[in-house]
């Protein structure tokens, strides 16, 4: 995982209608190996891995890194989104020597279904063009996790390529600089994308 670059972290919380983005804090590991354990998140992620693994791997205050933000209701986290460096040798790249910034994103299932990411992104991709104005981001998904294409193209990714990655085809969409990232209200039920992310655990 490539670093995001020099920017000013963390910022203060980011509220939504529903929604709380934030720093992650040591209460969030169980949730952070939750998220890698469970079959259901990691079906289109290479499968689940054992806890006893992640117990081990998961550090005490996951995900304590520049862009990675914990997707919080009630002050309980349910998911994270998270912007990083795309790795310059992975197919799909926008930038003369790659270093993409990638939007990555993974909810816990019990939050699936509500439209949260409507919202996350649109917050996420706010921050972004804040801290790294004129940078395009790009988003990489399973052809096969349909609801997170239809919530890409909905939140201003056009596709621009579809290639062969991890056994399964990909697709790969950029968002350009001065796309919007306004969201209707909750969006759409069908519209939320449960899951996709591609960190490991290690890197969390």
């Amino acid at each position: 995982m490539t670093a995001l670059g020099p920017c000013a972290w963390p910022p203060a919380p980011i509220g939504t209608e529903r929604l709380v983005l934030r720093e992650s804090e040591a209460r969030d590991r169980a949730a952070f190996i939750e998220l890698f354990a469970s079959p259901e998140v990691r079906a289109h992620l290479g499968g689940p891995r054992p806890c006893a693994e992640l117990e081990e791997a998961v550090p005490e205050v996951p995900g304590r890194r520049p862009g990675v933000f914990v997707i919080a209701v009630d002050r309980a986290m349910i998911g994270t989104v998270s912007l990083d460096r795309r790795d310059a040798t992975r197919p799909g790249q926008v930038r003369e020597g790659g270093g993409d910034a990638e939007l990555g994103y993974v909810f816990l299932p019990e939050a699936w279904g509500r439209a949260y990411a409507f919202e996350a992104w649109p917050a996420a991709l706010t921050w972004f063009a804040d801290a790294f104005p004129g940078e395009p981001v790009v988003l990489c998904t399973q052809v096969a996790n349909d609801r997170s294409m239809r919530l890409a193209e909905r939140l201003g990714f056009a596709e621009a390529a579809r290639f062969e990655e991890y056994g399964a085809v990909q697709w790969f969409g950029v968002r350009d600089p001065g796309g919007s990232v306004l969201a209707s209200r909750h969006g759409d039920g069908d519209a939320e994308a449960d899951h996709r992310e591609s960190a490991d655990a290690s890197d969390q």
